[in-house]
């Protein structure tokens, strides 16, 4: 079977079996299997269950529930509560006053959560029906929480970051680092439109300064404390070299439970809930993860990866070239698959590219991460878009509008990456030079 033949097999039988509604780990095992039949001579049973195998016992995957974990227990905490209450007396003096919440809000939870739509949902539930209280536009309001809650992806600990990590074995540590800078850099960009935004067009907050109720100070920003202390456990151990991002994933579960018992809302109900919703998210995560593992196999002993490199590379396309195709192609594909399907399903292809462009692979990565952030908020898939739609009731094609702005924003981010690599690549060299 010619090469184009091959290709032309493995997107039909993917795409059908994803649009026939068969989940997204079977359709790519499903896609594995083609694949293989196409070449007779290998040993297909054989292969599929040594894949299976291998992606199913990955060390570095142990992290991935844990921190799933401790996103569940926070969500059913006052985390959210507590910091709108914490961040307003800062943020209202800054030109668009409030909205700044929402992205300082899902920067500071992304540091403990390690999840977009978690993110979003945990600062969202707090927030929108506050700004809508006091009259801020809720088009400002539901495009900043929607743009900042991707930063849920970027900010360590990120479950995606965790998940390419295994799948190109790369340092997981190295990775969390490297997202650190581009993160604050992205929330930042997102604020100053925000104060742009406001400025500009002054409708789009309260004539009036907003009226906080409570405590206002020092003793609003007492609140925060719980936060702090949790950042530190989790980030500070793994910088501080005291842990692996494992053992500060265990950390962060045990601060976690403590904080939400402290605060009063961790019945053993909610402690079961949210058990079972770690459960099941961690289950499809390395459901989907042993089905790429299959792909990837099945991909290498046919070759596609390999020649699909030696074509692109005809094209004669610069580093910039490529990466601007490649920035095209999971916009596009981000249309239609969630963010770790998209960084799943595409690693096997992608990464002999990417080894032949020179590019750095944890640059890449979060070059990668920036990419499917945009996915989380460009329809008809966008995660982000649908926890807002279930929050304001809004139609699913109005929230995206509003989120436009910060999707140009996601796209600057790329251009700024591309051409200062060292935003992503500094801290990590420098932490690791001596190792």
């Amino acid at each position: 079977m010619s090469i184009f033949a091959l290709s032309l097999l493995v997107v039909v039988v993917l795409f059908g079996a994803l649009a026939s509604g068969l989940w997204v780990a079977l359709a790519l095992t499903v896609t594995a299997l083609a694949a293989l039949l196409s070449r007779p001579a290998l040993p297909d049973a054989q292969i599929l269950a040594n894949s299976f195998w291998s992606a199913s016992t990955s060390w570095d995957l142990t992290a991935l529930p844990m921190f799933i974990w401790m996103g569940e227990i926070l969500f059913r905490s006052r985390l959210s509560e507590d910091m709108f209450a914490g961040l307003s007396p800062l943020m209202r003096r800054l030109p668009g006053r409030l909205v700044h919440v929402n992205v300082v809000g899902c920067a500071i939870f992304a540091a403990v959560s390690g999840s977009s739509a978690a993110t979003t949902q945990t600062i969202g539930k707090i927030s929108l029906p506050e700004l809508k209280a006091r009259g801020y536009d809720e088009r400002i309001a539901i495009g900043s929480l929607a743009g900042s809650g991707t930063l849920g992806l970027l900010i360590p600990p990120s479950i995606i970051l965790i998940v390419y990590g295994a799948a190109v074995e790369e340092s997981i540590a190295r990775l969390f680092i490297a997202g650190i800078v581009p993160g604050i850099l992205l929330a930042l960009l997102f604020m100053a439109y925000v104060a742009l935004a406001a400025t500009l067009k002054p409708s789009l907050v309260p004539t009036e300064a907003d009226r906080l109720d409570g405590e206002g100070g020092f003793k609003a920003l007492r609140r925060l404390l719980p936060v702090v202390l949790l950042i530190a456990g989790v980030i500070g151990s793994i910088y501080g070299g005291l842990a692996s991002p494992t053992e500060a994933a265990v950390i962060g579960v045990l601060i976690s439970l403590v904080i939400a018992k402290a605060q009063g809302g961790l019945s053993f109900a909610e402690f079961r809930s949210s058990l079972i919703g770690a459960t099941h998210a961690s289950c499809m995560i390395a459901l989907i993860l042993a089905g790429a593992a299959v792909v990837t196999t099945a991909m290498g002993f046919t070759g596609l990866p390999r020649e699909l490199a030696a074509w692109i590379g005809s094209l004669g396309l610069s580093p910039l070239g490529l990466l601007a195709a490649l920035t095209l192609f999971f916009m596009i594909l981000g249309c239609f698959l969630d963010g770790i399907s998209m960084v799943v399903l595409t690693t096997s292809v992608i990464m002999p590219l990417v080894q032949q462009a020179g590019f750095d692979l944890v640059w890449f990565g979060i070059y990668l991460v920036i990419v499917v952030e945009m996915a989380q908020i460009t329809p008809p898939v966008g995660f982000n878009l649908f926890v807002i739609q279930g929050l304001t009731g809004q139609n699913m094609f109005r929230i995206a509008a509003a989120t436009a702005p910060f999707f140009l924003i996601l796209v600057l981010m790329v251009v700024l990456l591309a051409l200062f690599p060292g935003l992503a690549l500094y801290l990590p060299q420098t932490m690791f030079s001596g190792g």
